[in-house]
């Protein structure tokens, strides 16, 4: 097309920030999280940027598909992400076992690259037709503001550990403090749930389980509960219990929770789809995953099973376009629309932003965000806003952010001076248990 902008240039950054010793059961958040920026500029002199998770399979991938996008039409997007799944296809064919290069093979971590891609090229796209990226995607924008929940987690004791994690800002906003600070109870977790909202206005919260004994978390879930009678609470042991414990406790909770996220998954030669559906029937409970349904094969038989009610349909490990058709599936099958989260920047909060707002039909749960345990590390001049339980849409064209350079090379540095770059919920767990290793069917405390 002779009138389409071309990509002069591709330029992955790797970044790092800062995070909260918080618990789940891969173990404890190291001091550091990782993440890629894609940062593609045009011959038109726009600027359009993605993010994905950080891991060196996806950086090799993204050095792979430089030479794909560079020299690219901007308007021939649709053909450029194609070849990029047709070359990752014949690469798995043609790939031996012995070879070196093979984390490539990872197809989390193919979608992880093809996804900030994606993002950067419909900023751009956005940017040139003068429309944010939510009215590129399918059913085009819906709302204006997305309703996210309050992510709430244990913290470990950082004190007890030789990592480089940060204290909270004593004498302000209580968020800014509690983030920090040690909280393993229920009326701790009740705590940070009373910050969070005072700041953000949140309405949902989610318990991330999967740490302590089953009863604990129930417990705790109550007293939420308690404290927010009107909010929506939910938890998510990452199938860290037994099928017959996540009836046991299902049945607890059952008519006070509006759904429980993977309560438990593959056991005694049954797969997590069998055991959620079993589940389902067993408690009547409304089930979220993004364990167990996270590409098409997957959610098809999910589906078919009758397993699951809410997939999280996350930008970086479906795409955005991807996601959003999951979202449309959602409104046609009567399923309802929601939103995995790792810990990110802004950059993924402005891509979650446009997934949401172009999320067709009311069937929309409160989407999921890390990014209140890393408020104030934005990497862009002005970071979307979370204001009455909602994350508000950027305005202006393509994703309305602009990147600010002089925190994206400051937070390259600090990734550059990491000993180890691939995320390790191991390491802070070792200072708790000694020896710790992770057991997908116990919660991380109980060994």
């Amino acid at each position: 097309m002779s009138d389409s902008p071309v990509i002069k240039t591709m330029r992955v950054v790797p970044v790092a920030g800062y995070d909260s010793m918080l618990l789940n059961i891969g173990g404890a958040h190291n001091c550091y999280f990782t993440r890629i920026l894609v940062i593609l500029t045009d011959s038109a002199g726009r600027t359009g940027v993605g993010e994905s998770p950080c891991h060196a399979s996806t950086l090799g991938l993204l050095a792979r598909f430089q030479s794909q996008i560079e020299g690219s039409e901007l308007l021939r997007l649709n053909a450029t992400i194609a070849t990029l799944f047709a070359s990752d296809a014949r690469h798995q064919q043609t790939a031996h076992t012995d070879d070196i290069h093979i984390p490539q093979m990872n197809p989390e971590k193919f979608y992880n690259a093809a996804a900030a891609i994606e993002a950067a090229l419909l900023d751009l796209m956005g940017q040139h037709l003068n429309l944010p990226v939510a009215d590129l995607l399918a059913s085009g924008r819906q709302r204006d503001r997305v309703p996210v929940l309050g992510y709430l987690f244990y913290i470990a004791d950082r004190n007890l550990t030789s990592m480089n994690y940060q204290a909270g800002q004593a004498g302000g906003d209580a968020w800014l403090q509690l983030r920090h600070e040690k909280a393993m109870d229920a009326q701790s977790v009740v705590r940070l749930a009373e910050a969070a909202a005072e700041r953000y206005g949140f309405r949902d919260f989610k318990l991330k389980g999967g740490v302590h004994h089953g009863e604990v978390e129930v417990e705790t879930v109550n007293a939420l509960l308690q404290r927010f009678p009107q909010a929506r609470v939910t938890v998510d042991p990452n199938a860290s219990w037994s099928l017959d414990e996540a009836i046991y406790y299902g049945k607890q909770l059952a008519g006070r929770i509006p759904y429980l996220e993977d309560p438990c998954g593959a056991e005694q030669g049954y797969s997590g789809r069998e055991t959620l559906a079993e589940f389902k029937r067993a408690t009547g409970i409304p089930v979220a995953t993004n364990m167990i349904a996270n590409d098409w094969r997957q959610l098809q038989h999910a589906l078919q099973l009758n397993a699951i009610d809410i997939p999280l349909a996350d930008p970086h490990f479906w795409t955005m376009r991807h996601a959003h058709t999951v979202a449309q599936l959602c409104q046609e099958w009567g399923l309802t629309t929601g939103c995995h989260s790792n810990n990110h920047f802004d950059v993924s909060l402005a891509m979650v932003a446009h997934l949401g707002a172009a999320a067709p039909g009311d069937r929309l749960t409160a989407f999921d965000t890390h990014w209140i345990w890393q408020d104030g590390q934005q990497l862009t001049q002005h970071a979307p806003q979370i204001r009455d339980g909602h994350l508000e849409l950027p305005e202006g064209p393509g994703l309305g952010i602009t990147l600010n350079m002089k925190r994206v090379e400051a937070a390259h540095a600090l990734y550059t001076s990491l000993p180890d770059k691939n995320r390790n919920d191991a390491l802070g767990m070792q200072f708790l248990i000694e020896n710790w290793s992770f057991n997908a069917k116990r919660p991380a405390l109980l060994r």
